[in-house]
Order: C-alpha cells, then sequence, then structure tokens
C-alpha cells in the first residue's frame, strides 16, 4: 500500500456470476484489469460513487469486503471521475485479486429508486 492511513476494510463490487467464476478460477481479474491495469477498489463511504455509476438499478451485485494486508499486489490511491468530489482519490490494485484477500461476500443491493447508498465504515 502506498498510504500511511490504510483502512482496515476495501471494498470491490461485481456481480455475483464472476465472482463464481474467479472462485473457480483461483483470482479475480475485472476487465478493467486488462482494460486500465487496475482493479477499481473502494472504502465503504465511497462505494456508492462507483456502483451508482456502474450498476444502478442491478440486484445482481456482491460487495467482497478484502483484507488489504492479503492482496499481494499494489495498491495505490488515485482519483476518480471529474464528476466525483475533487479530493477523493480511490484505492486501485495494480494485480489480480486473491480468493484469499476477500474476507466477506455480501449482496450489495440498490434502494427502490435503483440507486446504492454509502456504507458505514467498517
Amino acid at each position: 500500500m502506498d498510504d500511511e492511513t490504510t483502512p482496515k476494510t476495501l471494498l470491490h463490487i461485481c456481480a455475483r456470476d464472476e465472482w463464481e467464476a474467479a472462485v473457480a478460477a483461483g483470482e479475480y481479474r475485472a476487465p478493467s484489469l486488462a482494460e486500465v491495469g487496475f482493479i477499481h477498489l473502494s472504502e465503504p463511504y465511497q462505494v456508492h460513487l462507483p456502483a451508482n455509476r456502474l450498476f444502478a438499478g442491478r440486484t445482481d451485485m456482491a460487495l467482497l469486503r478484502l483484507d488489504p494486508e492479503r492482496l499481494g499486489a499494489p495498491v495505490k490511491w488515485e482519483p476518480g471521475v471529474p464528476t466525483d468530489p475533487e479530493s477523493m482519490r480511490f484505492p486501485h490494485l495494480y494485480g489480480p485479486l486473491p480468493i484469499s484477500a476477500v474476507v466477506e461476500i455480501t449482496a450489495y443491493r440498490p434502494g427502490p429508486d435503483g440507486l446504492y447508498s454509502a456504507l458505514a465504515d467498517s
């Protein structure tokens, strides 16, 4: 990790079927790893921003809670997209996500309006 204040939990959102395929393969490789060289991660307070941007209305999403100490590849804190708060930086994993880094998997569902909410820090 390249940040002195490593959170105890990082999150990744993916479709449940993508996660099941990753378990069978032994690691998770999000499409972004091939496209931009990293896997998008979030902290609990910011996870709703990419969720709403990418998955609004979807009810098949899984929220992976990760132990940052088990990631095994560099994590860099970098700006998101221009519509995110200017000072907000997101964690990006520069390598595949080991199955062993996932400590909890829960359903991540939008509210009745189709939008996701921020999570309490955990």
